[in-house]
């Protein structure tokens, strides 16, 4: 069942990293607004394709001829990135649709975040989908960016570009992908894709990260969550990612206290669910869950750049008593054993490594 709903959006996917021709739904000459910045981001990127920006009052944005309808446009779109007005999202759906345009990127936010009218709109964005075939990414999310060769697409809103990089990561908030992206920059972290996923209304993190086990380009995936709708189906791809993909995962979930699920549900119409049972259920799967974004990278980091050990047998080498005293007990509470040396390695590692005072006394 799960392969299944994933092989309905593979195709659609290739279309949202690897399109050959974009065209941005709404898109605006405003400086500073979403619309113009993510034209101006996929021309700033160097995009591998052809982009039309749609606009009913402009005829050019950017130096490039714009279309008063997506159906105007005289060229097939792969991808479409709606940014207009959540209220006028399905019209826009419907004639992407009517193109045979097979993929889309809902920028636009005021959905089930916002309540019941909200989520209305966004149940007519899913019936249109399924009426066309058409797989989408969002509402209410910063977009997506992959940064492979062959694409070069930065279709969000964020300020800039990243790196290259083999980490993918995926978020349910966009504005936490935006400080993620300021913090592995100043880094020099790079990511091989980038996504926020928003609502979720259509693609959600379980049809990504089946991609994601597939891809290339990724050696380790990263997630931010806020909700679970369907737990056997995360802890399914989670296995398959780790198991079959032989890609670590990674995940900081959200919604640890009450007061922090009620906020959950406020930012994207979440419900967190228990926090002791996704803790169980992570380490049956084999996730690693992550209290920080700082912890999170520097994980994702190890794991890129340092050869995975193959045992779990380690040693301390210290010029200090203290520090080697912290690490050792670090290494017992994360269940690593410390490795006992034969004589003639004590005795080599002596002649190295000579006692000297840690101060002078004067």
């Amino acid at each position: 069942m799960i392969t299944a709903r994933f092989d309905v959006h593979r195709k659609n996917l290739d279309k949202i990293f690897y399109p050959e021709s974009v065209a941005i739904v709404g898109a605006n000459n405003v400086r500073g607004t979403v619309p113009h910045d993510i034209l101006d981001n996929i021309l700033k990127a160097n995009f591998n394709g052809v982009v039309y920006p749609v606009s009913p009052r402009e005829r050019f944005i950017a130096g490039v001829k714009a279309y008063k309808y997506v159906i105007d446009i005289p060229d097939p779109v792969d991808l479409a990135i709606l940014v207009f007005p959540s209220q006028v999202c399905h019209l826009a759906l419907e004639q992407c649709g009517q193109k045979g345009i097979p993929a889309a990127i809902i920028i636009s936010a005021g959905f089930r975040e916002v309540g019941q009218a909200g989520k209305e709109r966004e149940e007519e964005l899913k019936r249109i989908a399924e009426k066309y075939g058409i797989s989408f990414i969002g509402p209410n999310c910063l977009g997506v960016i992959n940064t492979d060769s062959r694409s070069l697409l930065n279709a969000s809103f964020a300020r800039k570009m990243p790196e290259e990089g083999s980490i993918s990561f995926l978020s349910q908030s966009g504005a936490l992908c935006t400080a993620v992206l300021d913090y592995a920059q100043a880094r020099n972290i790079g990511f091989a894709k980038f996504i926020s996923f928003g609502n979720k209304a259509d693609i959600s993190e379980i049809d990504l990260l089946y991609y994601l086990k597939d891809d290339p380009k990724t050696r380790i995936i990263l997630m931010y969550l806020e909700e679970i709708t369907d737990g056997p189906a995360l802890m399914q791809a989670a296995h398959d990612v780790i198991v079959k993909g032989n890609k670590p995962l990674l995940i900081l979930k959200a919604g640890r206290t009450s007061e922090g699920a009620a906020a959950a549900a406020s930012h994207t119409g979440s419900l967190a669910g228990s926090d002791t049972i996704c803790d169980a259920a992570f380490a049956q799967a084999g996730i690693i869950r992550c209290e920080t974004i700082e912890e999170m990278f520097n994980i994702a980091t190890a794991y890129v750049y340092q050869p995975m050990p193959e045992g779990n047998r380690v040693a301390v080498i210290t010029n200090a008593g203290g520090p080697g005293v912290l690490a050792t007990d670090a290494c017992i509470q994360n269940g690593l054993t410390m490795a006992r040396f034969e004589e003639d390695t004590t005795q080599f590692l002596k002649k190295i490594f000579r006692p000297r005072p840690t101060s002078k006394i004067r």
